[in-house]
């Protein structure tokens, strides 16, 4: 067996994770064929390069050293691609701009926006439910530019030489529950008035599980959880079996409500990254301009952004942490404009 590019991104893997397991969802792979692969890579090199351990894997002295080959190797490797791409739209007259991202409304209208300019940007996209693995496949070339959120009390790992724009300091998180649950009929929901229900959580979401589960106990609550995609988990609480976590930006259905959470105990951070300030100056004023178009389209986040911004009050949008001053995006409805 020769060592290949794909064997040092695995090696490099398991140990900025830390872990097997989560290893393994950053590559796309599953638990036992990732395994398979380090056994294979041991063997070939004929030394064991990580200690397996309840607690995870860490690096032995040799696996160190075979780090430290091979991620200027990587970056190398990440190089060449990213500018023999660049080369070639060149040569072919056009520009295509590879984004990934984790969900959120803002992305049809950011499209949108980048494919309207003059000259046109042909931008493509990959969607992931996992922050760092969007921010390592930047890193490596794989793609120009992420627009992920950070979970509060779950820092990402920006890998080094990223650059990073914050477009948000601090989102709210809502809750989705049933058009018919007892505390949909308030504008604010407390965590008390959900006491007895079951939540479900997509655990794949780097840090979402440990957020609620935080956020929960503070409460002094112990509701049972559940793991689920959140197609399956918004299908669920429209039937009243589960509860959920939702972006502020989310639409409503009319089986289902969204609503604030009192204090809004739940929040991440927005941001936009790429691996030069140049590439998130191309691409940043559409992306601010198509999310605070849905965040104004969100009927529960607009009324809680007028509740924070009120017209008339002392403190001018932008003056409140976490909700920078919205630009009047296409469209907008006159009345929004203050």
């Amino acid at each position: 067996m020769e060592l290949e590019v794909r064997h040092l991104r695995v090696l490099c893997a398991i140990a900025d994770t830390g872990s097997l397991h989560k290893a393994a969802r950053e590559l796309g792979l599953a638990q036992p064929s990732l395994s398979t692969q380090l056994r294979r890579i041991e063997r070939a090199l004929g030394a064991q390069l990580f200690v397996r351990a309840r607690t995870g894997c860490r690096p032995t002295p040799l696996g160190l050293a075979v780090l430290s080959r091979a991620r200027p190797l990587l970056a190398e490797f990440a190089a060449i691609v990213t500018e023999t791409r660049a080369a070639a739209a060149r040569a072919a007259g056009g520009f295509q701009l590879r984004i990934g991202a984790t969900a959120s409304r803002a992305i049809p209208g950011w499209l949108r926006l980048l494919r309207a300019r003059v000259p046109r940007i042909e931008p493509t996209l990959q969607m992931n439910v996992s922050a760092n693995a969007l921010l390592d496949m930047v890193a490596a070339g794989r793609l120009d530019m992420a627009f992920v959120h950070e979970v509060e009390g779950s820092p990402l790992r920006v890998p080094p030489g990223l650059c990073v724009r914050v477009l948000v300091e601090r989102e709210p998180q809502f809750v989705t529950l049933a058009a018919d649950h007892p505390a949909a009929s308030w504008r604010v929901v407390r965590l008390a008035d959900l006491a007895g229900d079951r939540w479900m959580v997509d655990s794949t979401v780097d840090g979402e599980w440990d957020a609620l589960c935080r956020v929960l106990r503070a409460a002094g609550l112990e509701c049972e959880m559940l793991h689920g995609d959140y197609l399956t988990a918004y299908s669920l609480a429209a039937t009243g079996e589960v509860v959920t976590v939702s972006q502020a930006t989310a639409h409503p259905r009319p089986d289902l409500a969204i609503r604030p959470l009192e204090g809004d105990p739940i929040g991440v951070r927005l941001l936009l990254a790429a691996r030069t300030e140049a590439d998130l100056d191309d691409a940043y004023p559409e992306l601010e301009e198509a999310y605070w178009t849905a965040a104004y389209e969100a009927p529960a986040y607009r009324e809680w952004l007028e509740r924070a911004h009120p017209p008339g009050a002392a403190a001018p949008p932008h003056a409140c942490p976490g909700v920078p001053a919205p630009p009047a995006p296409r469209g907008r409805p006159a009345a929004l404009d203050r």
